[in-house]
């Protein structure tokens, strides 16, 4: 296709379709491994610290990829993006699915975190090229799309890993990352950038943006621990269930993972209550239950119904928190769309890697208690830091 977007365009529904149902692929990716841990771990002769590196690197590669790559989007022609990103991921997952040690595994997962940002390119896009009235929704339909992916993966990748093996849902990851090349060289529209000057000038411009804006700067933050506290639910959930009283393999994770259907139906009309409720409000929804959510994973942690409780109210209390967040910076600045994007997710993810690594560690030395006390303290500071601010 080789029509151009203009900034008054709107985005068709079938397009916005084609780029939720991508971006819901795309980030997959990062999320496979959840659900494998404890086969990699056996298959590759590891401990529960070194295969918890796992997804920690992923999500490091993840911010990293949101920081240097997703800002490109402003300066070169989203396209060639995309199609770069998509060629280096086919390769990161054809080497994780064919790793004979655990370090290769870490630094395909570091390539993978980092080529799986095009997400990120997707929600700009759609905020950017949006009526001011369908901005909240059309940006509410991508991340929809992108949860459902983050659902999905793990119920697949569970099954895929307890009857056929961990190594095949990485090809299969593959051969879903060539499908989607093809889909984007035909379809996506071509978009001129709107920023002038060298990649130098173009990372300079986000410290910027960051000193400019003090709701950037705040949204950014209380995102970034919430979603910590989020990651770790996911962290250690496939080590609990593997234990007394569940005894259960991955496909029981995978199964769990279909609770996060509450936050993905909830994300695409989020964005329509938002100018209504109010972003602060909002948070402070989102944080209460996400802290309703652990006591839930505390007090119901040895039952199957305690778990579906605390995983619900999760899913719905980080979508929540997320969507009003995020959509509220686009206005701040429209044609720096991709580079606030990028400072909002870059902080997302470092704070999700930090749950990650937190409670992994924490597993280690107190088991789930631990898990759980990483999980309230990392809620609580999001919630501190509303009640601290005036935005």
């Amino acid at each position: 296709m080789t029509t151009e977007l203009k900034n008054n365009e709107n985005l068709s529904l079938s397009l916005l379709t084609v780029l939720a149902v991508i971006a819901g692929v795309s980030v997959a990716n990062l999320y496979y491994n959840q659900p494998l841990l404890n086969l990699i771990r056996t298959d590759l002769g590891a401990n529960e610290f070194q295969a918890n590196l796992i997804p920690m690197l992923t999500q490091i590669g993840y911010a990293a990829g949101l920081l240097f790559i997703i800002p490109l989007g402003d300066l070169y022609r989203r396209k060639q993006i995309i199609l770069i990103n998509f060629t280096i991921l086919v390769f990161a997952l054809l080497s994780i699915g064919l790793a004979g040690h655990l370090y290769i595994v870490l630094i395909a997962s570091l390539f993978t975190g980092l080529c799986s940002v095009m997400p990120h390119i997707f929600i700009p896009l759609a905020a950017q090229y949006s009526a001011p009235a369908y901005k909240g929704r059309n940006v509410g339909f991508i991340l929809s799309g992108l949860l459902t992916g983050i659902l999905a993966s793990r119920v697949v990748s569970g099954f895929v890993g307890e009857y056929w093996g961990w190594r095949i849902m990485y090809f299969i990851a593959a051969g879903l990352m060539v499908v989607s090349a093809g889909i984007i060289v035909y379809l996506l529209p071509d978009i001129r950038p709107t920023f002038r000057g060298s990649y130098g000038s173009l990372m300079k411009s986000l410290f910027a943006l960051v000193h400019r804006y003090s709701l950037l700067r705040l949204s950014s933050l209380r995102s970034a621990l919430a979603f910590g506290s989020f990651l770790a639910v996911w962290a250690c959930l496939t080590f609990k269930v593997s234990q007394a009283p569940f005894y259960a393999g991955s496909h029981a994770v995978g199964l769990l993972g279909l609770c996060g259907i509450a936050g993905a139906l909830t994300a695409s009309t989020v964005g329509r209550y938002v100018p209504r409720i109010g972003l602060r409000r909002f948070h402070y929804i989102g944080c209460f239950l996400m802290l309703a959510a652990w006591l839930c994973l505390w007090l119901g942690g040895r039952s199957y119904v305690g778990l579906i409780a605390g995983i619900i109210l999760a899913d719905i209390g980080m979508q929540g928190i997320q969507l009003s967040n995020q959509a509220s910076i686009f206005d701040l600045c429209p044609e720096a769309s991709n580079r606030l994007n990028t400072i909002f997710m870059t902080t997302y993810f470092i704070g999700g890697s930090l749950g990650t690594f937190l409670a992994g560690s924490c597993w280690q030395l107190f088991a789930w208690p631990g898990v759980v006390a990483v999980g309230m303290g990392l809620a609580a500071a999001s919630l501190l830091c509303n009640i601290c601010s005036r935005e």
